[in-house]
């Protein structure tokens, strides 16, 4: 598999990352370089970790991991949206720093690399120069989850409820979309 098409890949599982992390900045009253690098290390992180261990796993597990990976991220990304609906909704005066505590980043970072890990599972089978791959799939995800924070906290600081009920919005479809995708 070239660079290029590897770059494509790593774009594409990037992208729920990246809406995540913009999800993320919307909720920030401002741009910290230490949030966004820490959005961008865990993505980032997952994003790489991911296919490495679907790559070792192999084929004896596709079938167990393509069953769930769209049952879990329907779930996790649920939970997620809609806790972040109902917080938007909420009247109640409360801070509007975006939590980056470890807890809530494994959470996203895991719900946002489960495709990462079936992508692993193929490359398995393909002629995969795995440390290239997940090296650009990792620093790719890194990049624009950190340009996702940024943008996110550009518009979060004027629209600050509507943007948090969009934000929930967008991952509660996002969760929906994976199963959507998996089903039909």
């Amino acid at each position: 598999m070239s660079i290029p098409e590897l770059f494509i890949i790593a774009v594409g599982l990037s992208m729920d990352a990246f809406a995540v992390s913009v999800c993320k900045g919307l909720s920030m009253r401002q741009m910290r370089v230490k949030n966004a690098l820490v959005v961008g290390i865990y993505f980032g992180g997952f994003q790489a970790l991911m296919p490495a261990v679907g790559y070792f796993l192999g084929a004896c597990f596709q079938d167990a991991i393509a069953a769930y990976d769209h049952w879990i991220a329907f779930i996790l990304l649920g939970m997620i949206g809609i806790n972040m609906i109902r917080e938007a909704l909420n009247q109640e005066e409360e801070s509007c720093d975006a939590s980056i505590a470890a807890k809530d980043m494994l959470i996203l970072a895991v719900a946002t690399s489960i495709d990462a890990l079936a992508v692993g599972v193929t490359f398995a089978f393909l002629q995969v120069h795995l440390l290239s791959a997940i090296s650009l799939i990792g620093a790719t995800t890194f990049v624009l989850s950190f340009i996702g924070v940024k943008m996110g906290t550009i518009f979060g600081c004027r629209y600050k409820s509507r943007a948090e009920l969009a934000g929930g919005a967008i991952l509660v479809l996002m969760g929906i979309k994976i199963l959507a995708e998996h089903l039909l």
